[in-house]
């Protein structure tokens, strides 16, 4: 059973930091397609960025690009997202997707199939 287990999150303050994990079991094959998504409340869920496992690439969202970095630790089946230069706008509950290869870097849900449960980040300005 595929599982996507998220931790990190919190609340902070406007221009602080924060930094989310998202770690992957129950597959075999590490080559996967990984992103996070964001929702803030009332709003339709939106892509932040992601990244192959098995590609030298990451693709960002533009606005948090600068700001947000996404990195893997491959071995572990680990992905992270520190997010510096907090702003209010970026509060809500983040998720950390996935499908496995083959697969799609894409910024639609759709083309994800395993969601890890959401954590939420509270911006105070």
């Amino acid at each position: 059973q595929v599982r996507l287990d998220v931790s990190g999150g919190g609340s902070v303050q406007a221009g602080g930091s924060l930094r989310l994990s998202c770690t992957i079991s129950g597959h075999t094959d590490s080559r996967s397609c990984m992103a996070w998504f964001r929702q803030a409340p009332g709003k339709e869920r939106e892509w932040v960025g992601g990244t192959y496992t098995f590609l030298n690439t990451i693709n960002y969202a533009d606005s948090i690009k600068g700001r947000f970095t996404i990195s893997r630790d491959i071995p572990k089946k680990t992905m992270y997202l520190q997010m510096n230069g907090l702003k209010s706008e970026d509060t809500g509950m983040y998720y950390c997707t996935a499908s496995f290869f083959p697969c799609r870097l894409t910024s639609l849900r759709s083309d994800y199939n395993y969601w890890g449960q959401g954590a939420q980040v509270t911006v105070s300005s």
